[in-house]
């Protein structure tokens, strides 16, 4: 006899395969098979060559109405739904239940694609963290790092007094500087903002006086001096400075005052093939080692020697002030 239990299993194949869960049916009809295959002692005797004996003939009765798939035969009996060749009857409904089984849904991936699509523009769109920067606090910093340069020069200068004196967390200074070269190279910045604009006097003679002697009033004997010499100190220890200081002091001085030699070239004043890395470095190579030495005065007299004699090296056709 067979199994009580197998028509229930043959229920909840039907109702899985109704829904098309190709998955859940296949596993139930292999454990349907296995069932039958192993429900008991009689059930495990072998065929003979022609068919089965009475008794054999009963169990595989059984076996055909518990619908045994490819798991429960014998060497006569298999065929899709495990009968052997008179196994006809209540077995033959089978074929059916086993052949919705094999049904394969449609895929998933697409929706996983999409359910991707949807977090990456979430996550583009989400707005940054952190409360935004504080001008009032900018401020405030440089102001205080300011007045500590003038006092103490570059190197007594700290983030905990500059901190402790603009009323700030030492953690506020640091996520806006990386050191105290890069705070003092803002500082100083800030402090000689809007005094070294681009002169026009149509002679190169003329730009080239004007602009030294705004650099000379905004240096000599003042805190920007102070801080300026501080700086280019500063520079050989701090790497980070080093970087700034050529993106934010150098190569902008250095383009400006281009400016006046391409203007003396377009006028017919100076040559075409002047080099003018080398004017520049004649240029500012005196006005720094005389910052930096301090072994006579920065004034006006000084800026008029050095116009006048870069003026006739280069070859300008125009007029000396003749006060060397």
């Amino acid at each position: 006899m067979g199994n009580p239990g197998i028509p229930a299993r043959l229920r909840k194949i039907a109702a899985l395969s109704e829904r098309g869960s190709a998955s859940a049916g296949l596993a139930t009809s292999h454990l349907a098979g296995s069932e039958v295959a192993g429900s008991g002692p009689e059930d495990r005797k072998p065929a003979g060559p022609a068919g089965t004996s009475p008794t054999d003939a009963a169990d595989t009765t059984d076996t055909a109405q518990a619908g045994s798939g490819p798991a429960g035969s014998g060497p006569a009996g298999s065929g899709p739904a495990g009968s052997g060749p008179a196994g006809s009857g209540p077995a033959d409904a089978e074929p059916e239940v086993t052949g919705h089984i094999a049904v394969e849904l449609t895929p998933a991936r697409p929706v996983v694609k999409a359910l991707g699509a949807v977090r990456r523009t979430t996550r583009t769109a989400r707005p940054r963290r952190g409360r935004p920067r504080s001008e009032r606090a900018d401020r405030d910093i440089l102001l205080a790092a300011t007045q500590l340069l003038a006092d103490k020069g570059v190197s007594g200068l700290t983030i905990e007094e500059v901190a402790l004196r603009a009323g700030v967390a030492k953690t506020t200074i640091y996520r806006r500087w990386s050191s105290r070269g890069t705070l003092a190279l803002d500082a100083f910045l800030a402090e000689i903002d809007g005094q070294q604009a681009l002169p026009d006097t149509g002679a190169f003679s003329g730009d080239l006086r004007a602009a030294l002697g705004n650099w000379v009033g905004a240096v000599a004997g003042t805190s920007a001096g102070v801080m300026l010499v501080g700086l280019i100190a500063e520079v050989h220890k701090d790497r980070g400075l080093a970087m700034a200081w050529q993106d934010q002091v150098i190569a902008p001085l250095r383009a400006q005052y281009s400016i006046m030699l391409d203007r003396a070239i377009s006028r017919g004043e100076i040559p075409a093939d002047t080099d003018a890395g080398v004017v520049l470095d004649l240029v500012f190579g005196a006005c720094y080692y005389r910052l930096l030495h301090g072994h006579r005065p920065l004034n006006e007299q000084f800026v008029n020697q050095v116009v006048d004699i870069v003026a006739v090296g280069v070859g300008a056709h125009s007029n000396l002030a003749g006060d060397l």
